[in-house]
């Protein structure tokens, strides 16, 4: 996968978090509190994994012994944390070279097994893991009646790049 596209493929993983944040934060917590409650869950989810696999291609140790807290945090906080590990990752892959890309790196898993992938698998994972938690999330939301954002990488480059709707 080239860093180009790898770019394009974080900067819509941005662009989909603020979309799914900004659902999730009209939703009136009282009345959809249990709704709320697993959706917060949720998005927390991808962020831990999301800080667990920055921690292995910057070689850092991370502080996480699972791949969610103990505690949920408040939303408006967990967006916050999201809006600065996803501007990482957007200049993670805008700054490194395709020679890294291949880089073979090992780290443990929180459950203690080791593992090995290559940079550019750990990025791939880190793609996949969160659209795939937030279609869990858009579930949640069309179960109380709220649409939820249609995050598709078609929808991010028409809206990035609103001349690609021109014949």
């Amino acid at each position: 996968m080239s860093q180009k596209i790898l770019a394009s493929l974080f900067a819509q993983k941005s662009w989909a978090n603020r979309e799914l944040f900004d659902v999730v934060a009209a939703i009136t917590s009282t009345e959809h509190a249990a709704a709320l409650h697993t959706a917060i869950r949720t998005l927390n989810h991808i962020y831990v994994v999301d800080r667990i696999f920055r921690a292995h291609l910057a070689g850092e140790r991370h502080p996480y012994t699972a791949t969610n807290t103990p505690e949920t945090p408040e939303l408006g906080e967990l967006h916050f944390a999201v809006t600065e590990t996803d501007l990482w990752f957007e200049n993670y892959v805008t700054s490194i070279g395709d020679p890294a890309l291949s880089q073979s790196l090992a780290f443990q898993f929180t459950d203690g097994d080791s593992g090995r992938m290559t940079r550019e698998e750990m990025l791939f994972h880190v793609l996949t893991h969160g659209a795939y938690h937030r279609g869990n999330v858009g579930q949640i939301l069309k179960g109380i009646s709220v649409a939820p954002p249609r995050d598709l990488l078609t929808k991010f480059l028409h809206v990035r790049e609103p001349s690609r709707r021109q014949a």
